[in-house]
């Protein structure tokens, strides 16, 4: 029972739209420009660095915040991973946005820094660098999450963290379908565009 009522509060924690949120203040419907999208670029492209910045943090604090739950409350780290999973999950489909939401990248770092700060900050480093070379936020995101199984497997080696990361990857995957299909077409919209 415990476990099912931490699982419904990491989602809620997820769910949090800090991009809608923080656009609001500003008078802006995040959803109706740009993208479209809730996530740190969108509001980067639409209303500048300061409150992308804020969005981003917003968005990787909930993920950490779940998973820190679960260390705090000696779950273990099956269950650790499952609340990080289950932030993710409430980012992309949002409660408060009738289960719309973003890609879940921001809060899939979140939930690595605290589940296995090494794997985040070598996730970090990979869409960094993806960035900084092609300038595709969401190549950036695809190619460091898609490898994010392969480090685990490398680099922490736990059956767990690896299932975890295996799912972490995929429900980022699915989110970027379009950003997949854009990126084949060469539509696909670079960071300053």
């Amino acid at each position: 029972m415990k476990i099912i009522l931490l699982l419904i509060l990491a989602f809620i924690i997820g769910s949090i739209p800090f991009g809608v949120i923080i656009a609001r203040i500003k008078g802006v419907d995040l959803k109706r420009v740009g993208s479209g999208n809730i996530g740190a670029t969108n509001v980067l492209r639409t209303m500048g660095k300061g409150s992308a910045v804020a969005t981003l943090l917003g968005d990787v604090l909930k993920g950490s915040a779940a998973v820190a739950i679960g260390k705090y409350l000696s779950v273990g780290p099956v269950y650790e991973g499952l609340l990080g999973l289950s932030s993710i999950l409430g980012h992309n489909v949002s409660i408060f946005l009738g289960f719309k939401g973003g890609k879940g990248v921001a809060t899939g770092i979140g939930v690595l820094l605290i589940y296995s700060p090494r794997i985040a900050i070598l996730t970090l480093i990979i869409w960094l660098v993806v960035v900084l070379i092609t300038r595709y936020s969401s190549l950036g995101a695809i190619v460091s999450f898609g490898l994010l199984p392969a480090n685990v497997f490398l680099f922490d080696r736990p059956k767990t963290e690896l299932i975890i990361a295996s799912m972490i990857t995929l429900l980022i995957l699915l989110r970027h379908r379009g950003n997949i299909k854009r990126l084949i077409q060469g539509t696909e919209r670079k960071i300053g565009e």
